[in-house]
């Protein structure tokens, strides 16, 4: 005689439970991962190509409404050329990258790029897009 047991039934509510858990981390994290504050740059045309540097450039984002973003941070002027000063001593060889909004008042724009060119970093350039082809 043969017994005959219960036959093993698959519960995937606990699969769909982590795959749902992990989507929305990587939703959370993954636009998290772009240096500074999201800002949208002007489009430009004849880009320069992206040349290989040994060290990464520092990334000071300007929103359309003014903020001011170094490192994910939010710093007023002040506090971002005391950052930025003390960035500078620690690597003077870095470069510095300014990501403007393309709704802020270059105005804005200009006056934390003269800033940080007084601090003396050997490089300082301005994050533009592409502009899309019709």
């Amino acid at each position: 005689m043969r017994h005959e047991g219960r036959k093993p039934d698959m519960n995937v509510t606990p699969l769909v439970d982590v795959v749902l858990v992990l989507l929305i981390i990587f939703m959370v994290v993954i636009p998290q991962l772009e240096a500074g504050a999201s800002v949208t740059p002007p489009p430009a045309e004849n880009i320069d190509a992206k040349s290989d540097v040994e060290y990464e450039p520092l990334t000071v984002s300007i929103t359309g409404q003014g903020d001011i973003y170094y490192d994910r941070k939010q710093l007023s002027r002040d506090e971002l050329l005391a950052e930025l000063s003390r960035a500078h001593a620690a690597a003077p060889q870095r470069r510095l990258q300014i990501k403007g909004d393309r709704e802020v008042d270059y105005a804005v724009v200009r006056d934390v790029f003269r800033d940080c060119q007084k601090l003396g970093f050997p490089g300082v350039g301005l994050a533009v897009g592409e502009k899309k082809k019709d």
